[in-house]
C-alpha cells in the first residue's frame, strides 16, 4: 500500500470512529511479550502458555507445541512470531474436536464499535499467516455477550511455508446492529478471536463472511494437524475500527508489557534469595505481606508458584511452606507463610524471599479473561 493510500485508509477509519493513538484493540499482536515461557506444550484446553494475550483451545488426539520464533522483522516488519509445531498428527478428526489459537477482548474496551445500535461500525482484522498447509483457513470474530454472534470468515495461504499479509473486513449486519447486539460496558470476554488449525463437525457448517449463532469454520477449512511436518506461525495481528487495513501500531516494549499486566504478572528471583515482599509475623508461624501490582489487574488475580521461598526475621532464614493468598485486590496481594517451627517471633518484621538455593523461585498472578 502507497503512503497515499495509507493515509487515506487511516483518515476513513478515524471517520468511522478510530483514534490515531491506541487504535489497536489487540495487545501483544507484535509477539514481543512472553511472560510465561518461550515455549511449551499446548496440551491444557483453554490455558494461556507462552505468549501474552494468545491462548490455545484444544480437544483431540492431536497435539502441538507453541513457541517463540524470531527473525522475521525484515518480511514482516516484525521481529517475534508465534510459532506452532505438530508433535501428534491427527488425521481423522472427530467431531467434537477443536485445535484454535484464541484472543479475548476485554468488553469495556469495545464501547467505540457501537455494537447494538443501528450506528455499529466495521472493523477490520490485518496479520501475518505463514503455514505448511496452503488452501483454505478459517478464524471465526465472537461477539460474546447477550445473544452469541459467531463472524466466521474464509482466507487463502497460496504458498506453502510463505509469509502472507491477510486482511480481513467485518461488516455489522441487522443482527449485530439490533439490541441483541449489544457488548457488555464490563470486564468479561467482549469478543473472541479463533485462528481455526481444524475443528470437527460440529463446529463446522458456517458460511463464509457471514454472522450465525453457532459454527465455527466452514468445511473448506484444511487440516493443519495432520502431519507432524507441519508449521503455523503468527504475528502482528491488528483490529481496528473502519474497512481499511492500516499499517501496525508499533508501540515501545514496556507499553505492551504494561498492558499485558493487567492480565498476567511473574515474579520471578534474578538470583537466589532475592525478595518478593516486606511484611510481619501475625503470630508465631504465620506471615503475612503485602505485594503491590504493577498495574490495576482486571480482577483480583489467583496465585500459583514454581520453587522454594522462606522468610527471612532478623538475621536468619526461615523455613516455611507454600504462598498463598490471604486476600486479594485488582491493585495488590497479601500473601501468607505458614512457617515450619515456632520460634516466639509474633509481630516482628520480616520479608518474603526466594530461597537461599533457589534461583528460578517464581509467583504467577493471573486475571485472565
Amino acid at each position: 500500500m502507497s503512503k497515499a493510500a495509507e493515509l487515506a485508509a487511516l483518515i476513513a477509519n478515524v471517520n468511522k470512529g478510530s483514534s490515531l493513538a491506541n487504535k489497536n484493540f489487540i495487545i501483544n499482536g507484535g509477539m514481543q511479550v512472553w511472560q510465561r515461557a518461550t515455549a511449551a506444550t499446548a496440551a491444557v484446553d483453554g490455558a494461556y502458555k507462552t505468549v501474552d494475550r494468545f491462548f490455545n483451545w484444544v480437544s483431540g488426539g492431536g497435539a502441538y507445541t507453541t513457541e517463540q520464533s524470531t527473525g522475521h522483522l525484515a518480511t514482516t516488519g516484525h521481529e517475534n512470531a508465534l510459532k506452532l509445531a505438530v508433535t501428534t498428527a491427527d488425521t481423522s478428526i472427530a467431531a467434537g474436536d477443536y485445535y484454535v489459537i484464541g484472543y479475548k477482548i476485554e468488553a469495556q474496551d469495545l464501547q467505540s464499535f457501537k455494537y447494538g445500535s443501528s450506528s455499529a461500525n466495521a472493523v477490520t482484522l490485518s496479520f501475518w499467516i505463514r503455514a505448511t498447509k496452503a488452501g483454505t483457513h478459517t478464524l471465526f470474530f465472537s461477539k460474546n455477550d447477550s445473544t452469541q454472534y459467531i463472524y466466521v470468515a474464509e482466507y487463502t495461504v497460496s504458498a506453502s511455508d510463505t509469509w502472507e499479509h491477510i486482511t480481513i473486513t467485518i461488516l455489522p449486519d441487522s443482527n449485530i446492529k439490533a439490541g441483541a447486539g449489544a457488548i457488555a460496558n464490563d470486564n468479561g470476554a467482549g469478543i473472541t478471536i479463533g485462528f481455526v488449525l481444524k475443528e470437527g463437525s460440529n463446529y463446522e457448517g458456517a458460511t463464509a463472511s457471514a454472522w450465525n449463532t453457532s459454527k465455527y469454520t466452514t468445511s473448506n477449512q484444511v487440516n493443519n494437524m495432520d502431519s507432524t511436518s507441519n508449521t503455523w506461525y503468527l504475528t502482528g495481528v491488528q483490529l481496528e475500527i473502519g474497512e481499511k487495513a492500516t499499517e501496525f501500531e508499533h508501540e515501545p516494549y514496556e507499553t505492551t508489557l504494561s498492558k499485558c499486566h493487567r492480565y498476567f504478572h511473574r515474579w520471578q528471583a534474578d538470583t537466589a534469595s532475592d525478595s518478593m515482599c516486606t511484611g510481619c509475623m501475625i503470630s508465631d508461624t504465620l506471615f503475612l505481606g503485602d505485594y503491590f501490582l504493577k498495574e490495576t489487574m482486571r480482577i483480583a488475580p489467583s496465585i500459583s508458584h514454581v520453587g522454594t521461598f522462606k522468610v527471612r526475621i532478623k538475621t536468619s532464614d526461615r523455613a516455611c511452606g507454600n504462598p498463598s493468598l490471604n486476600r486479594a485486590t485488582n491493585q495488590n496481594v497479601q500473601m501468607s507463610l505458614t512457617l515450619d517451627a515456632d520460634n516466639n517471633e509474633n509481630g516482628f518484621g520480616c520479608f518474603l524471599k526466594a530461597s537461599g538455593d533457589d534461583a528460578d523461585a517464581l509467583v504467577d498472578l493471573d486475571a485472565e479473561l
